[in-house]
This record gives structure tokens, sequence and C-alpha cells, in this order.
């Protein structure tokens, strides 16, 4: 075989690896869809995301689960102590369950400390300090992010305040 037909063998074998790989790559599915990262999180973290900032696109996600629940609770507060007050036990602004028996009340209480420590320890480094958060670990945040919201979105209709 002559030089330059080896030479021309060599591109073409290289470039139909290359367009195997593309293909593989646009059949992968992005991780957002792969953990179910819920779509309001994505809509204002998912360019943060892709371009390796996770850290902000974690800050991002608790600073609109923070917004959600001031919105829906009427509470001029926000973090830790909007958290405790939105979903107290007595005369809650936001009602997880009918709090009707005491497992309701337990439930409640539990997301109260679940949604208030989400602030102090995921939301909070992030907005105060200097973070590097590894890839697994943002997506991990925006998974529970997702659980934060679809849980105020899953209120029983009676139970909506």
């Amino acid at each position: 075989m002559s030089k330059a037909l080896r030479a021309f063998e060599k591109i073409a074998r290289l470039a139909g690896d290359l367009s195997t790989e593309r293909c593989d790559r646009e059949e992968q599915s992005h991780p957002f869809d792969e953990r179910n990262i819920h779509p309001d999180i994505s809509h204002v973290s998912l360019k943060l995301f892709d371009n390796g900032h996770y850290s902000q696109a974690t800050f991002e996600a608790f600073k609109l689960v923070d917004i959600n629940v001031k919105k829906l609770s009427g509470i001029n507060e926000s973090g830790f102590k909007l958290m405790m007050a939105a979903f107290a036990e007595a005369n809650p602004k936001i009602k997880l369950t009918a709090l009707a028996t005491q497992s309701e009340i337990d439930e409640q209480s539990g997301y109260k400390f679940i949604f208030a420590g989400a602030m102090s320890a995921i939301r909070n480094p992030r907005g105060h300090d200097i973070n590097i958060d590894p890839i697994d670990r943002c997506l991990d945040h925006l998974s529970f992010a997702s659980v934060l919201l679809r849980r105020l979105e899953d209120r029983d209709s009676e139970t909506l305040s």
C-alpha cells in the first residue's frame, strides 16, 4: 500500500472514530434528566451547572426554595427563621399535612427542621463563603432541593394555606 493511501486510510479511520464519539454523546442524557431535577430548579441552575459553577448552581436552587416558601407563607424573613415560622406546628403558614393526627403533626415538624436545616447547612455556606463543590455533591443538593419543591407542590388540597 502506498504511503499516501495509508495516510488517507488513517485519516478516514480517525474521522469514523470521531463521528462515533459524537453519536454516543448525543445519546447520553443530561444529569438533570437522570436525577429528575425539578423544572424550576433547571431554570435557575442549569446554565451554571453546565458551565461548571456547581456551588452557585446549588445556591440558586436553595434560594428558589426560600423564595417559594416566602411567597406561600407571606412571612418577610428568609432562611432558617423563615422555615421555622412557616412550618411551625402551632399556627403554620404552610400546612404540609392536615395536622389531625400525631403522625401528621410529627411529619409537619420533621419537614420544618428539614427545610430549616437545608438553609443553614446547604444554602448559607454558599452565600457567605467561597465553596467549590464537586459535581456529584451538586447533583445531590439539586435532587434534595427538588424533593423540597415537590413537597411544597404536593400539599393536599385541604391543607393548602
